[in-house]
C-alpha cells in the first residue's frame, strides 16, 4: 500500500510490541519503501490518553523482552473487556479473538473484528464508539508505564520519543505548553503534529510548540487498516526531510 502511494518511507509503530518490524523490514526491502521500526508505548495520564513513539534506527533487540510486561496487562485486559461484553448481551469469547489475532498479541482492534464478524457492528468506528472506547460500556482500563518510564525505555534502546496526537491529552493550551516542557526535560525530542483528527488550529499550534522548545515536528495516518477510521497510508505526513533529520539524531 505504501509503494503504490508513491510513499518514500514509512514507520511501524504498533502499540507495545515490535513483534510485526522483521516482516515490515523484508518488504520494505523488497518494495522499495524505507522502513523505519518504532513503537508505541501507552503512558499513565490522568485526564486524556498518552502514547509515547519510539522511532529506531533499526529493529532494537531486547525491547520487545523489555515491552513483555505492558503486553502482559494488555492480555489481562482482554478476559475483562469481554466478560464486560457478554454482560451486556454480546455473544463473544476470548478463543473467537484469538482466532482474529492469530500468532500475534490480542487487543481491541481484534475483539472490534469479532463484534462486525457477528454483526453486531458495522465496522471498527462503532465498535470503538459504542463499546470499546474510554467511557464506553465495556471500556476497562489497563495498567500502563509513566511517561519517564517510556521515554527513558526507547532511550534506552536509542529511539527518539514522540509525543503522539496531543489532543488526545484533553489539555487546554497553556497547560499543553507546562506538560510538553516537562515531557521534553525527561528526554522527549519530538512532537506528533501532522494527524487526521488534527484541525488546523492544531496542527499550527503543535508545530509551533514544538519549534518553540526545538522538538523535530512528525506527523502520520495512525493507519489501523481499511477497516477503522477513513484515512488510508499516505492521506497525512511528513516531508522525506524529516526522515533525514531523525537520521541525523541517531548519528549525533
Amino acid at each position: 500500500m505504501a509503494k503504490a502511494a508513491n510513499l518514500e518511507a514509512i514507520a511501524i509503530t504498533d502499540h507495545d510490541t515490535t513483534a510485526g518490524t522483521d516482516r515490515a523490514l523484508s518488504a520494505g526491502r523488497q518494495t522499495g519503501v524505507f522502513v523505519i521500526p518504532g513503537v508505541e508505548i501507552s503512558a499513565v495520564f490522568a485526564s486524556g490518553t498518552l502514547h509515547i513513539l519510539g522511532y529506531f534506527p533499526e529493529l532494537p533487540l531486547g525491547l520487545e523482552q523489555r515491552l513483555e510486561k505492558v503486553q502482559k496487562a494488555r492480555k489481562d485486559r482482554n478476559p475483562q473487556i469481554i466478560k464486560e461484553l457478554n454482560e451486556l448481551g454480546f455473544d463473544i469469547t476470548m478463543e473467537d479473538v484469538k482466532y482474529v489475532a492469530g500468532h500475534g498479541q490480542t487487543g481491541r482492534p481484534h475483539i472490534g473484528k469479532v463484534l462486525i464478524q457477528k454483526g453486531y457492528v458495522a465496522n471498527l468506528d462503532e465498535a470503538f464508539d459504542k463499546l470499546l472506547g474510554r467511557g464506553a460500556p465495556a471500556y476497562v482500563e489497563k495498567k500502563k508505564l509513566s511517561f519517564k518510564d517510556a521515554i527513558s525505555l526507547i532511550k534506552s534502546y536509542r529511539g527518539i520519543p514522540v509525543l503522539a496526537h496531543p489532543f488526545t491529552l484533553n489539555l487546554d493550551n497553556s497547560r499543553l505548553t507546562l506538560f510538553v516542557k516537562s515531557l521534553k526535560n525527561h528526554g522527549l525530542a519530538g512532537i506528533e503534529a501532522f494527524y487526521p483528527e488534527h484541525t488546523k488550529g492544531q496542527v499550527s499550534l503543535y508545530s509551533n510548540l514544538g519549534r518553540d522548545l526545538g522538538l523535530i515536528i512528525t506527523g502520520g495516518t495512525d493507519f489501523h487498516g481499511p477497516s477503522r477510521g477513513h484515512t488510508s497510508i499516505g492521506d497525512v505526513g511528513v516531508d522525506i526531510k524529516v526522515v533525514d533529520h531523525l537520521f541525523d539524531m541517531w548519528s549525533g
